[in-house]
């Protein structure tokens, strides 16, 4: 079969009919990254008021050798420029956390350095303490405001608003299937699929379903399908009949239509900075990068650990000593509980805990097997008989956990990874679930920000494993940051 008997000749698609949903997307983008424009230029206008203010109390310094009102609206435009040039504003971008934020910071740092090189080489003194208050405030100012906007936006597309793209997905049925469940699984991505393209489907008066989405066509009418479900994005996934060839005809064949192409090649849960793109002989080669286990980042890691372990054992002590007295008062039994889990390499180690149970609790687990509420290895009740008083409201505000700093302080765990596991669930260990052994577990890790209790087996375990492959500094301060708020929600905490 030819490229051409498969996906037909190479015209263009009805222009009015593609266009309608790009069109709507289009606009919403717009609004959105005007909105952007304006709060970033608001936060820099208060950043470099304000550092201004702070240094010089509001009056133009006597023997400056320049006017600070000049300064400050080229600084704020200054800075926009640098934003757009670093692609800020780019819908690629806008919304998708970490390299955003990224972005936002080498705009700052280019900036800076602008700055200094032209007062530099304009023999032109500008205060460094104007200057330092600035950035810091600016940079720190523009990545709150953008982690509120991305909040915003991912919560009006949870909720079907905000600007998405409609995609038509194009693949063979398990590949397609399994992109479909990855885009649905987090809809804040801004993917929403409105129809498939599977090869050899016999198409009905009725339409078929591939599980509850539709399928629209096979490969001998993509474009067509794509109109036909008001898509404005053709995802292709893997397929052994989309060859080079016939991709880069379905591409000439989206000319002029509105509807972009994106590939989706069959690799999953690996972060962005591990992935790098370089094309060799006119193929787009896709190089990923092992996971790093061991080097500095390792030792930086644990550096920060134990400073930062230290620095919050000494100002929870307080609070440490009234639920130690709590959980005294409240029934008999130790004050900590402690049990075995194991670590990184599989070696055992004590992990303490206040206790949140009764004393015989282990004894009463066996007549409470048949109310698990979860699946997998786990054992969990919203209202488990075996909980104390005092230990629910532990739990629930996750402080029965705080002496488990100590075991952060001694190296057996680390502030972020995976869930410590006990020695009976790393006995029935399959396939690839061992890959958590390969770092330290933490205190709190992707499945204490994105549901706790409330996750799945299967899905607590794949973002283990995406911890694992894909750690970084960057990334423990982020879950670090967001483990606040899921404290203060309480989602999943029983």
């Amino acid at each position: 079969m030819t490229s051409g008997t498969l996906l037909g000749p190479v015209v263009t698609a009805p222009h009015v009919a593609a266009e309608a949903p790009t069109a709507t997307r289009q606009a919403r983008e717009r609004n959105y990254v005007r909105s952007m424009v304006v709060l970033d230029a608001a936060v820099l206008l208060l950043a470099v008021l304000g550092g201004y203010l702070a240094r010089f109390r509001g009056a133009q310094p006597s023997g400056a050798e320049i006017s600070y009102l000049l300064v400050v609206p080229a600084l704020v435009l200054a800075w926009l420029l640098s934003l757009r040039l670093m692609r800020c504003y780019d819908d690629r971008v806008l919304g998708y956390g970490a390299d955003e934020y990224r972005r936002v910071g080498t705009a700052s740092l280019r900036v800076a350095g602008a700055v200094a090189i032209a007062g530099y080489i304009a023999d032109v003194g500008v205060s460094r303490g104007f200057l330092g208050i600035t950035f810091a405030v600016g940079t720190v100012g523009l990545i709150g405001a953008r982690f509120a906007a991305r909040k915003r936006l991912h919560r009006a597309r949870r909720h079907g608003t905000g600007w998405f793209r409609r995609v038509l997905v194009v693949g063979d049925t398990p590949h397609v299937l399994e992109l479909v469940h990855t885009l649905r699984r987090e809809p804040y991505a801004g993917y929403r699929v409105v129809g498939t393209c599977i090869p050899d489907v016999l198409l009905a008066p009725v339409p078929q379903m591939l599980g509850d989405v539709p399928v629209t066509g096979s490969f001998r009418n993509i474009v067509g399908s794509a109109v036909a479900a008001g898509a404005d994005t053709v995802a292709v996934t893997a397929s052994s009949e989309l060859t080079a060839a016939r991709l880069r005809r379905l591409g000439w064949q989206l000319e002029g239509t509105g509807i972009d192409l994106v590939l989706a090649p069959a690799l999953t849960d690996v972060a962005g900075p591990r992935i790098h793109m370089q094309p060799v002989a006119g193929l787009p080669l896709i190089h990923v990068e092992a996971p790093e286990f061991r080097g500095a980042r390792k030792l930086v890691k644990g550096l920060v650990d134990r400073a930062l372990s230290l620095l919050a054992l000494t100002l929870a002590l307080p609070v440490m000593a009234v639920i130690a007295l709590a959980v005294k008062l409240d029934t008999r039994g130790p004050v900590l509980f402690r049990q075995i889990r194991v670590g990184r390499g599989g070696r055992e180690f004590h992990v303490y805990k206040f206790r949140t149970m009764v004393v015989n609790a282990d004894e009463l687990l066996g007549t409470l097997a048949g109310q698990n509420e979860t699946d997998g290895l786990m054992f969990k009740m919203r209202r488990d008989p075996r909980v104390t008083r005092v230990g629910r409201f532990l739990r629930k505000w996750s402080l029965d956990e705080l002496p488990q700093l100590a075991n952060v302080f001694f190296g057996d765990m680390s502030l972020v990874g995976p869930r410590p596991p006990l020695p009976a669930e790393v006995a029935r260990y399959d396939g690839d679930v061992a890959r958590r052994l390969l770092v330290k577990p933490g205190m709190t890790g992707l499945w204490q920000v994105s549901g706790r209790s409330d996750l799945s087996w299967e899905d607590g375990i794949r973002l283990d494993l995406y911890y694992v492959e894909n750690w970084s500094l960057a990334a423990d301060l982020t879950i670090l940051w967001k483990t606040f708020g899921a404290v203060i929600r309480r989602r999943g905490a029983y």
